[in-house]
């Protein structure tokens, strides 16, 4: 379980209020995972609980940052977010256990289902990469 003095009280409030009992326990638990894997201390953005920040810039010129890791506890799934792309993880994501996936998100029902030195490679891996200087990639272009 997070250390509680490292989860700041808007991110605890937002995981004691999620409603399903399996979802809260997955936010517990990925509170954790996240924050061995980035080393970073969790942060709310908006209805995401947050590790890190990294800078993209598009070919387009349209450029930002956003949240380098993440996870929302959703009413139906937990959504792990992957802005290098799922395609960047295809190999650990077929060792990874029950899931579903858009281009740049995990979408998980039971963490207790999963393997989760799995998926805490998948995001340091992830971590990593988006971290490493500008990103210049979309989602859906991470991974080829």
């Amino acid at each position: 379980m997070a250390d509680p003095a490292q989860v700041p009280p808007d991110v605890r409030e937002l995981v004691d209020a999620v409603e399903h009992p399996v979802r809260r326990r997955d936010a517990e638990t990925l509170l954790d995972l996240m924050s061995r894997a980035t080393g970073e201390t969790p942060h709310r953005d908006g209805s995401i609980v947050g590790f890190g920040r990294y800078r993209y810039e598009y070919v387009s010129g349209r450029s930002g940052d956003a949240v380098a890791a993440g996870f929302a506890p959703r009413k139906a799934r937990t959504v792990v977010y992957l802005m290098d792309g799922i395609d960047a993880h295809r190999e650990d994501l077929e060792r990874l256990g029950p899931h579903q996936h858009g281009v740049g998100c995990l979408y998980l029902k039971d963490l207790e289902r999963v393997d989760l030195a799995v998926l805490e490679r998948i995001v340091a891996d992830s971590y990593r990469t988006l971290t490493a200087g500008t990103y210049g990639l979309r989602a859906r272009e991470g991974g080829t």
